[in-house]
């Protein structure tokens, strides 16, 4: 496999982006590789609602991002419906890696949001950063860009990034084991 030199990310938001950054200096094959945010379409909307529009998130944002580079990231945050859960939601990140002929998908462990910030989200549509500042949970309007309603969660004790990267370490299994999981392409 050919050394990663240009990496893009389908965001221009710096806690992924630099996330992104940090993530890749722990992998040989993606070390030293030069990170370009861009901006581009998610195909989905703002506040993704299932884990299915996540993972097309985060494939939109891989592929779109892919011009002139070697692979492109696209990150994405949304709710799942988890069984049992006060809510009936959890909020996901999903990671996807794109080369131009796979996507390698990854995702970080999940966590609940209070009730009345679901219902925001679903009654209202508002976004997460709209729903924590609405609700007087942050006086941010951009928590997402900073660190993140997990971070008031759990009182500072895991931050957007974390869960960001967390992805992003999943992601990077199967293109780092290729040989694992499209043993047809060796």
């Amino acid at each position: 496999m050919k050394k990663i030199e240009i990496i893009k990310i389908g965001t221009k938001n710096a806690v992924k982006a630099n996330a992104l950054k940090d993530t890749v200096k722990n992998y040989p094959l993606l070390a030293g590789a030069a990170v370009f945010p861009v901006e581009v379409p998610t195909e989905v909307a703002e506040q993704p609602k299932s884990l299915e529009e996540t993972i097309s998130g985060a494939k939109a944002r891989a592929k779109n991002a892919f011009t002139a580079c070697d692979l492109s990231f696209g990150i994405e945050d949304g709710l799942m419906r988890v069984p049992g859960t006060l809510t009936g939601y959890m909020n996901v990140c999903v990671c996807a890696v794109y080369d131009v002929e796979n996507y390698y998908l990854g995702i970080s462990s999940a966590f609940e949001y209070p009730e009345k910030i679901v219902k925001i989200l679903f009654r209202e549509s508002l976004d997460v950063n709209q729903a924590f500042f609405e609700t007087g949970l942050t006086k941010n309007k951009k928590i997402g860009s900073a660190e993140g309603a997990v971070a008031i969660l759990t009182r500072n004790r895991w931050q957007r990034a974390d869960t960001i990267k967390q992805s992003i370490v999943t992601a990077l299994i199967s293109f780092e084991n290729k040989e694992l999981y499209y043993p047809a392409e060796q």
